[in-house]
């Protein structure tokens, strides 16, 4: 909250793609090379336990700026079309009259800033709230040559776009110079989303020469896993693909630092609320998979595909060197950014998130009790529960269901679904999950009923088309070389 005789604070969202809340030293990953994220962390507060609303880029993304949950919003699965013009088609606006924080902020005299990724259609444009527009056409793909939105251009980054990203932004920052207003700045990163091999700083590639990666497992892979997307543990490609990984993280660190050195050289740290974040978890192997939510078929809910890294750092207000560990989820973050600066979503009765602030030693917050959070996700068809000790997956119409005893097997790998003794923890999962989602479902962009199988997002449901998204279709290992190709989140 404010301190008195402080105007408004300024805020800036760093937010990565594809990273698991492993990949951070301060997470006691020895092998990866954060400094400056470790930085953050031990100004800050970072919460270990942070869970996205959907294992993929693009419905992530709309909860975090909404609120509201993937079968709310609409957005089920990573943007395939709609984001630029393209085959006499016009740009989609997939979450046009859905109100976002940063809407409420730019309502409250912050100037609200984007650099870098969008993905939520309609990219050429500044929309909810924001007047600097930075971004990338479609999502992800590669780090040089990069198809970019500058000023209303579609234009091509000849650098790295990491690198360029962080320029935008401290351009953005530049421009405040000598102004007390406050001001909103999304750092919106493409890494560490592939691709990995070749295409990063060779310093960065050279730190890991050599690298025995033992914070990585080497877990079967999973029979699950689409053919091709995951390599066989110690082999050629398992370590080049970890040593792209690991230098995209390195370099956005890199970058992430030149930003805190700005801010502190402008003087604006103590009144400068900072946050980083992910989208969605990611595995490098993790339980025998490469990638998220998508990276298997049936789509999965592993811990490593819905936790994501996330600190709040804000000198004087937020407490230093702490890890908090109560679970807390996507659809809570607009209430608590908001709540931190004083301001609240203008429809707070129709969202399932609260405000999480007291865990950041500010505020009122919603007093969360370890013994009774309970996170709830989506991807399409396939839904889950998840309680300090047991997490439910649920896959309309037909299965395959899961039930994991997250205190005896806190790595999912036995599935308890058919086991007697567990009937009454299971129907006491199943009737609070149909309940939660019967409460907060926008029929008419149900995600239960749609086919989404991780292959992308192509129409927006509403009620001019029946409420039915359009996905694509066809066999979903048959999408599997073009998805690697494009870089698809």
């Amino acid at each position: 909250m404010e301190r008195p005789g402080m105007s408004q604070p300024n805020i800036i969202v760093i937010l990565s793609d594809d990273q698991g809340p492993w990949a951070m030293g301060c997470a006691g990953n020895a092998d990866i090379r954060t400094p400056n994220l470790d930085r953050l962390a031990a100004g800050g507060t970072r919460l270990d336990r942070f869970f996205c609303v959907s294992p993929v880029c693009s419905p992530a993304r709309a909860s975090l700026l909404t609120g509201q949950i993937p079968s709310q919003h609409g957005v089920h699965d990573w943007i395939r079309a709609g984001n630029v013009a393209s085959e006499g088609r016009d740009p989609i606006r997939y979450l046009d009259g859905k109100p976002g924080y940063t809407q409420v902020l730019a309502a409250n005299g912050y100037t609200c800033a984007l650099s870098g990724k969008w993905h939520l259609g309609d990219s050429r444009v500044p929309q909810h709230g924001f007047s600097h527009w930075y971004a990338h056409q479609r999502g992800g793909g590669p780090y040089y040559g990069a198809p970019m939105i500058r000023d209303g251009e579609l234009v091509e980054e000849p650098g790295y776009l990491t690198d360029a990203i962080t320029d935008d932004a401290l351009g953005f920052l530049d421009s405040r110079q000598g102004d007390d207003a406050p001001f909103y700045l999304s750092v919106h990163y493409t890494a560490p989303h592939s691709p990995w091999i070749d295409l990063h700083p060779q310093e960065d590639v050279d730190r890991y020469a050599g690298c025995a990666f033992d914070s990585i497992p080497r877990d079967a892979v999973h029979p699950w896993s689409l053919p091709g997307w995951a390599p066989e543990p110690e082999s050629e490609r398992w370590r080049a693909q970890l040593t792209g990984y690991f230098a995209a993280v390195t370099a956005m660190d890199r970058n992430i630092g030149r930003i805190l050195d700005r801010v502190d050289a402008m003087g604006l740290r103590e009144r400068t609320l900072i946050v980083f974040m992910g989208d969605n978890g990611f595995s490098t192997g993790h339980h025998g998979i490469w990638g998220k939510g998508n990276a298997t078929f049936p789509l999965n809910m592993y811990d490593n595909s819905v936790l994501v890294p996330a600190m709040f750092n804000w000198p004087g207000t937020i407490p230093e060197s702490v890890v908090r560990h109560e679970m807390v989820s996507g659809y809570d973050f607009c209430h608590t950014l908001l709540e931190l600066v004083g301001l609240s979503m203008p429809n707070t009765a129709q969202l399932p998130g609260r405000s999480f602030t007291s865990l950041l030693g500010v505020g009122k917050g919603a007093g969360h009790d370890r013994d009774h959070v309970v996170v709830f996700d989506e991807y399409g068809p396939v839904r889950m529960i998840r309680t300090e000790s047991w997490k439910y997956v649920h896959r309309y119409p037909y299965g395959p269901h899961e039930l994991y005893d997250l205190e005896n097997d806190p790595q999912e790998w036995t599935n308890r679904i058919d086991d007697a003794s567990c009937r009454a923890i299971l129907e006491q999962l199943r009737g609070q999950l149909a309940g939660w989602f019967q409460e907060f479902v926008d029929p008419l962009v149900d995600g239960a009923r749609e086919p989404v199988t991780g292959t992308g997002q192509r129409d927006v449901a509403g009620p001019a088309n029946g409420g039915r998204v359009a996905f694509e279709q066809g066999q979903r290992l048959e999408k599997e070389a073009e998805l690697r190709a494009n870089g698809a989140s």
